[in-house]
């Protein structure tokens, strides 16, 4: 029963954070004013140490360079990441505060609806698309990794 109250729990947390996102961007009607605000939220990340920008970091399937750590501490992961290119770092931007802080199974189990309900995935690029792809198949593999070294 404590598992499942967990679960729903975290899970909740994650959903706010998502509807929390999907109301800031439903006052925004124009698509220029939420490519600035993600813009916005891109600028607002803090700079990953350039000891962290290796090869092992760089995101496979994203057309500019993006790099993404995990780090495992106190049962959640947290995430940080940088990109060369402005959009990209404000949509990983977003990833990582539905995202970091949160339990490794929780991110794995994770519906992140709030990317289909901003419209996002819609004004992508197809080249974009597919990095947003790849910037969700790295955060889950990295929490997989995390959940199953920790059981």
């Amino acid at each position: 029963m404590t598992d499942l109250y967990t679960l729903f729990y975290k899970m909740t947390e994650i959903n706010q954070i998502q509807d929390e996102i999907i109301e800031e961007f439903s006052g925004m009607d124009d698509w220029m004013d939420r490519y600035a605000y993600i813009i916005d939220l891109g600028n607002g990340l803090d700079a990953l140490d350039e000891s962290l920008k290796t090869p092992d970091n760089l995101i496979d399937g994203c057309q500019s360079r993006l790099w993404l750590d995990a780090q495992y501490h106190d049962g959640v992961v947290t995430y940080r990441a940088d990109s060369d290119a402005i959009i990209v770092k404000g949509i990983v931007a977003l990833l990582i505060r539905v995202l970091s802080g949160q339990k490794p199974q929780d991110i794995v189990d994770a519906d992140l609806y709030f990317i289909d309900r901003i419209g996002l995935r819609d004004h992508l690029s197809p080249t974009r698309s597919n990095g947003l792809l790849s910037m969700l198949k790295n955060m889950k593999a990295y929490a997989m990794a995390y959940s199953m070294h920790n059981e």
